[in-house]
């Protein structure tokens, strides 16, 4: 079977990890995937990931992260998707959840935070939500 959108399986399996309580999951392997779990584990969204080799290929770790049985993840979105990309600039990134939640944004500097995006200026592709 072929994968035609990493990010959104990626996300899937991280919410379902959630749901069931899991100490760690297994995600595909991708840079845009490295960037995205480098962003959650700043945010404190994840507790840690790292690469993993299982049989002839990569994937990547994530290490789910809980306070008191309770996960810091509430819910992950795709936004922009494979069959409609959306694009936003600088003044149209709004925060998520009154500022509570964080909006991922591929940008040409990179994969920042929606806010990080607006304080330097560039706009870019929505790739999700998270809160």
């Amino acid at each position: 079977m072929s994968r035609t959108d990493l990010v959104g399986d990626a996300f899937t399996v991280i919410r379902n990890g959630v749901k069931v309580k899991k100490e760690s999951v297994l995600i595909p392997y991708s840079k845009l995937l490295l960037n995205i779990c480098e962003l959650l584990k700043k945010e404190g969204y994840i507790e840690n990931f790292k690469e993993v080799e299982v049989g002839t290929y990569k994937q990547i770790k994530v290490y789910l992260k809980y306070e008191e049985k309770k996960s810091a993840l509430n819910q992950i979105k795709r936004v922009s998707k494979p069959g409609r990309r959306i694009y936003l600039k600088r003044k149209e990134i709004k925060p998520v959840l009154s500022g509570y939640g964080l909006a991922i944004v591929s940008t040409s500097l990179g994969v920042l935070t929606g806010k990080e995006a607006r304080e330097k200026g560039v706009g870019g592709e929505i790739i999700g939500v998270v809160w």
